[in-house]
């Protein structure tokens, strides 16, 4: 999964996908034996569950007595927008016109005033660090428990956040002013992705207007993107995707640039390596070469990631993941570092780093951590490498598991999008893998 992408997962319309209970004893050993391959800690320990339970004791007079100490936010409109199966809601925004400039605001679960450097949740999520999506089954890097109730941002519930407002100017789209603080929040509505799709449709809707004006902004941060050089591999997202993805990038760039132009500290910093120069005419040679696909003749300039883009618009859809893959070949892993130095060559952000999705990465609650105490880990470079190699653990697991499932008759995303039943009638189950 790239560094700019929501979270995983859509369901579709259709049921789910049928096996039988021997390929699903089979599946089971094959995920067992991947586990065990890359040390994925699938089973969280009692004590790590325990404690989770206990703070979701007294939720709602946590919270009130929190409100004194924090930006009361519950009257400002705000929404979350996600697959429609998703289990918690980390993130949220609000967004308002003023004068020569749009106010954004992106609310993300506080996670880290219920898992601090002293708890059993803590270290566990060091030990995992990030949540690993397998199709249809997924290794959380926090408990559930207390992802899916305290943490999660559901709509009609005061919910305790860590809010980046941004002041974007409406000329340049840069960061008029940048402020990073603790809130108490309440969404007005969960939106799946059809869902805000529909009121962009119909702006009369509720949150019509809302999601009109994010996406106004959205789009014009996605084309400025483009235009800068970032690397844009997936061109034909829907509006819903596009609002939550720049929404997203601008306020983790926002965190950043602070921490690092303001307070000059260290953090988890995402570093992403170019490829050399042979790299990129190998792929672009690759591109060229594929059938009905071709290379602007304006866009071999000197930046070969906006002769990515252009090809990928100017491409029919069968030869996108053709395109994709030329490209991943030749990219250096992204990585996690205590300094920026290098900044993201795909994004082509000068500074980049992770903070909107705490429940399910390690580096984005490090850095929520980094902001509020000001207080950077003695081991900051040891965490750093250690969410860098686990990520790319659970990513060769998950391209692994894939294969299998390939390899015994299923596909890969027709089980992650619709899940897996298991059924006794072998003739049934053959039917519909």
């Amino acid at each position: 999964m790239s560094d700019d992408e929501p979270k995983p997962g859509s369901a579709e319309d259709q049921g789910p996908v049928t096996i039988t209970p021997d390929l699903a004893d089979t599946l089971a050993e094959k995920r067992t034996e991947l586990f065990e391959e890359f040390e994925i800690r699938d089973e969280f320990p009692s004590e790590v569950l325990r404690e989770a339970e206990a703070r979701t004791e007294d939720v709602y007079e946590e919270i009130e007595a929190e409100i004194d100490e924090r930006e009361d936010l519950r009257d400002l409109t705000t929404w979350t927008t996600d697959p429609i199966d998703a289990q918690d809601f980390d993130d949220a925004i609000s967004i308002k016109r003023e004068e020569g400039a749009y106010r954004l605001w992106v609310h993300i679960a506080d996670v880290t005033h219920y898992v601090t450097p002293d708890t059993a949740m803590w270290e566990e999520a060091v030990q995992r660090s990030n949540t690993v999506y397998l199709p249809d089954y997924t290794i959380h890097m926090l408990p559930p428990v207390l992802a899916e109730t305290v943490c999660s941002l559901v709509p009609n519930e005061d919910r305790l956040a860590h809010t980046v407002e941004m002041e974007i100017d409406d000329e340049t789209l840069s960061f008029e002013n940048i402020d990073i603080y603790k809130s108490v929040i309440n969404s007005d509505e969960r939106l799946t992705y059809n869902e805000c799709e529909e009121r962009l449709e119909d702006p009369s809707l509720p949150l019509g207007e809302e999601n009109e004006l994010a996406f106004e902004l959205a789009d014009r941060m996605h084309e400025q993107r483009k235009e800068d050089g970032s690397l844009v591999l997936n061109p034909r997202r829907d509006r819903a995707h596009t609002i939550i993805e720049e929404s997203m990038l601008k306020a983790n760039k926002a965190v950043t640039h602070t921490l690092m132009w303001d307070r000059g500290v260290e953090a988890m910093y995402r570093v992403h390596p170019q490829p050399t120069p042979d790299q990129w005419n190998q792929a672009l040679k690759e591109i060229q070469e594929l059938d009905s696909v071709s290379i602007p003749g304006d866009a071999w300039g000197d930046d070969p990631r906006k002769a990515v883009n252009a090809a990928l618009e100017e491409s029919p859809g069968r030869q996108l993941n053709k395109i994709q893959r030329a490209v991943l070949k030749v990219m250096p892993r992204a990585k996690y570092m205590n300094d920026p130095f290098g900044g993201h060559h795909a994004l082509n952000f000068d500074i980049y780093g992770h903070f909107t999705s705490p429940i399910r990465r390690l580096s984005d609650t490090i850095n929520h951590w980094i902001v509020h105490e000001n207080d950077v880990p003695e081991n900051l470079v040891e965490l750093c490498d250690h969410a860098s190699d686990k990520q790319k653990d659970g990513e060769t697991a998950e391209r692994l598991y894939k294969q299998f499932l390939q390899e015994v008759g299923l596909d890969p995303h027709a089980v992650n999008n619709r899940g897996v039943e298991v059924v006794e009638d072998p003739d049934e189950a053959k039917h519909t893998a």
